[in-house]
């Protein structure tokens, strides 16, 4: 996990070390979420994400791009511990590091690494924090194209890399979701706005 981190970090430095350019932006959009590994009447849940970017420009089509992300993702369960329908809600600091390609001016294809820090869990209200790792890992793959100078729109699929369910301490008569492997995937939209 601390390589992880350094190699952002160290991603982070090297694209201010050599910006041509640095620009500062905001975004938001919206999230359709999903586990897999956890196949049986399981659907998408619908979520937001929003937060800061800085955009490193190393090269005349070459940019890197930290990003802080607030992001709501999770699952929907039917029949799930005997309810009808139960959304399982996770919340995460989600911090990707992404290379872009400029293939125009306008038109953007890009792809990272992405360290997510869990800041909630809750299943019909209840907490669950427990039953998930507070660190989660995925690769993002995505593109976008720039509608002016300062707005674009980003669409970007986030493959998660680790299983999220922490299963050590899961009691024995706790329903069997709880004892699975499963990893994030996310399906993003998003609108930015670069200063």
């Amino acid at each position: 996990m601390k390589n992880n981190i350094l190699t952002i970090v160290a991603c982070m430095a090297f694209g201010f070390a050599n910006a041509q350019s640095v620009r500062f932006g905001v975004k938001a959009g919206v999230n359709i979420s999903n586990f897999t590994g956890y196949q049986e009447d399981v659907k998408s849940l619908t979520g937001f994400h929003i937060g800061g970017f800085t955009e490193l420009k190393v090269a005349k089509k070459i940019a890197i791009q930290p990003e802080f992300l607030f992001s709501t993702q999770g699952t929907t369960i039917e029949g799930f511990n005997g309810d009808s329908n139960s959304s399982i809600k996770l919340n995460y600091l989600n911090i990707p590091v992404l290379a872009k390609y400029y293939i125009t001016n306008a038109f953007t294809i890009e792809a990272g690494p992405q360290i997510g820090f869990l800041l909630s869990a809750k299943n019909q209200g209840d907490d669950i924090h427990d039953f998930y790792k507070t660190i989660d890992f995925g690769l993002n793959l995505g593109c976008g194209y720039e509608f002016t100078d300062n707005i674009a729109l980003g669409v970007r699929y986030t493959i998660g890399l680790t299983n999220v369910a922490d299963n050590s301490d899961v009691p024995t008569d706790y329903p069997d979701f709880y004892n699975l492997s499963f990893k994030n995937s996310n399906f993003a939209l998003s609108l930015a706005y670069k200063f």
